[in-house]
C-alpha cells in the first residue's frame, strides 16, 4: 500500500476526452446533447460507463431503481466515501451537466490506480437515474430512491411524457439491478458540478464551496373551461382556460420579482386545447416551479401561488385541479465538508465562493443521511441546459482537483467522518 501524496493531480486530458466521448452518445447537430433518462441513447451512456468503471477495476453494482455503482476497495471495509451525479440529460443539454461529476469520480479512481495509492476507506463512484426529471417526474429520482426520500415503488410506476413507466423502460433496457436501494450507505457524499448559472464568472472566482441546495416546489395546474367561437362569443360570457393559465404564470412572476432574491418563479409548460387560432380554449395545463433557500418563505410562495390561482379560475368561471409534481426542502450541507472544499480550494490558490445552489442535485438527496458537499465550477454565461453549456478545461481541471484533495483527506484513516 503506497501512502498518500498531497501533490497528487488529476489528468485533465484525460478527463476531457471522456466527457467528449460521452457527449458523442445523443450528440444534437450543431452540438449538446439529448440523453433523456431510460431511453437507448442513455442505455449506450450506461453501456460506456460500466465498461470504463471494469477497466478501472471497479466493482460495479446496479439497484433495483438503476443507479449504477462503481466501487474501489480500500485498504479497510468502512463504508466508502461516494463520488457521484447523473449521465441523463434534459432535450436540449449540454455535455457537462451531471457528466462531469460522475467522470471526476472515474478520474480520480484512476488517478489513484495510476499512483498505486489505496485508501483507508473504499471509494465508490454512482451515476443516478433520472436526476433531470426531463422524462420522469420527480427529479432526483434515483437518488432520492436510494436514500429513502422517494417511495421506490411509485418511482417505479412513474409514467413519463411519453407514456412508458420507469420499471418498464429498466427492464426493456436491461438496467433494473438487483442490489437493493439504500444497501451502500456511505461516510460521506461528494459532487462536482457546474454552476449552471452566472455567479462565479461573474464575479471571478474558479471554485464555489455550495452551502446548500434551494427548496423546490413543482405543482402543475390543469384548468377546465369552455371551448367556444371566437368570433362570436362575448368576452364576458367566455369560460377561457387560456386566460387563466396566462394569468397564473404572470401570478408566478410577480411573487418572485416582489419578494425578491433568491425566490424563483418559472411556467416552463404551458399546453392549450384544441389550440386553434379561432376558439376558445377550453382546456390549459401548466407548471410552476418556485424555488428558495428558506422553508418558510417557500410555503408562503405556494399559499400565494394556489390562492391566487384558485380566485382567477373562479373569476373566470372555470375548474382547476392542481397536483405536485415534485416537493424537496432546502438543504444544508455539513458545514466541516464545505469548510474542507474552501480550504482545499484556496490550498490549491484557487479563489473560492461559499454559496447556495439555485438547481437541485443528487447531492441535496444525501445530504440527510451522511455528511455531503458540492464543488461548483463556473458555468460560461451562466449557461446550462442549454446545447452552448461550456466550461473551460482549465476550470474542469481546478474543480477535479479540488475534488480529489478533498476524497485523499476523507478517505483516509483518522479523517474527521472518524472524530
Amino acid at each position: 500500500m503506497t501512502t498518500m501524496s498531497g501533490n497528487l493531480r488529476i489528468d485533465g486530458a484525460r478527463l476531457m476526452d471522456r466527457l467528449a466521448a460521452l457527449g458523442t452518445i445523443g450528440a444534437l447537430p450543431g452540438g449538446g446533447v439529448k440523453r433523456l433518462a431510460l431511453t437507448d441513447e442513455d442505455k449506450v451512456g450506461r453501456d460506456r460507463l460500466v465498461s470504463w468503471m471494469r477497466d478501472l477495476g471497479l466493482s460495479v453494482e446496479v439497484d433495483v431503481i438503476g443507479n449504477i455503482i462503481g466501487t474501489r476497495a480500500g485498504s479497510s471495509d468502512a463504508a466508502p466515501i461516494l463520488l457521484g451525479s447523473h449521465i441523463d440529460t434534459v432535450a436540449t443539454g449540454g455535455l457537462y451537466d451531471g457528466a462531469l461529476g460522475v467522470l471526476a469520480g472515474l478520474e480520480i479512481v484512476e488517478t489513484l490506480n495510476d499512483a498505486g495509492i489505496t485508501t483507508h476507506r473504499p471509494i465508490a463512484v454512482a451515476a443516478f437515474t433520472n436526476e433531470e426529471g426531463a422524462r420522469f417526474a420527480p427529479d432526483m429520482m434515483g437518488s432520492g430512491a436510494q436514500t429513502g426520500a422517494l417511495p421506490l415503488d411509485d418511482m417505479l410506476r412513474a409514467k413519463g411524457i411519453d407514456g412508458t413507466r420507469v420499471g418498464e423502460e429498466l427492464d426493456r433496457i436491461g438496467y433494473r439491478g438487483d442490489l437493493p436501494v439504500g444497501a451502500i450507505r456511505p461516510a460521506a457524499f461528494l459532487e462536482l458540478h457546474i454552476e449552471q448559472g452566472p455567479v462565479l464568472e461573474a464575479e471571478g472566482y474558479a471554485i464555489g464551496a455550495v452551502e446548500g441546495v434551494q427548496g423546490i416546489s413543482w405543482t402543475e395546474f390543469t384548468i377546465e373551461g369552455v371551448s367556444n367561437h371566437a368570433g362570436t362569443t362575448p368576452m364576458a360570457m367566455r369560460h377561457d382556460a387560456g386566460v387563466v393559465a396566462a394569468e397564473i404564470a404572470l401570478l408566478a412572476r410577480r411573487i418572485a420579482t416582489e419578494a425578491g432574491p433568491p425566490q424563483v418563479a418559472t411556467v416552463g409548460s404551458i399546453m392549450v386545447e384544441p389550440n386553434l387560432v379561432n376558439v376558445v380554449p377550453d382546456k390549459a395545463v401548466l407548471t410552476v416551479d418556485l424555488r428558495h433557500t428558506d422553508e418558510r418563505d417557500l410555503q408562503r410562495a405556494e399559499r400565494r401561488l394556489h390562492e391566487g390561482a384558485q380566485a382567477a379560475v373562479e373569476a373566470e368561471g372555470c375548474a382547476m385541479a392542481a397536483r405536485s409534481l415534485a416537493r424537496f426542502e432546502p438543504v444544508r450541507f455539513d458545514t466541516r465538508l464545505v469548510d474542507l472544499v474552501a480550504e482545499n480550494a484556496a490550498g490549491l490558490g484557487l479563489g473560492v465562493k461559499r454559496m447556495p445552489s439555485g438547481a437541485g442535485h443528487d447531492a441535496q438527496m444525501f445530504a440527510p443521511i451522511c455528511p455531503t458537499a458540492m464543488v461548483f465550477v463556473p458555468s460560461r454565461h451562466g449557461l446550462s441546459h442549454n446545447v452552448h453549456e461550456y466550461t473551460a478545461p482549465d476550470q474542469i481541471e481546478a474543480g477535479a482537483n479540488v475534488l480529489l484533495t478533498t476524497v485523499l483527506q476523507l478517505a483516509g484513516e483518522g479523517s474527521i467522518l472518524d472524530r
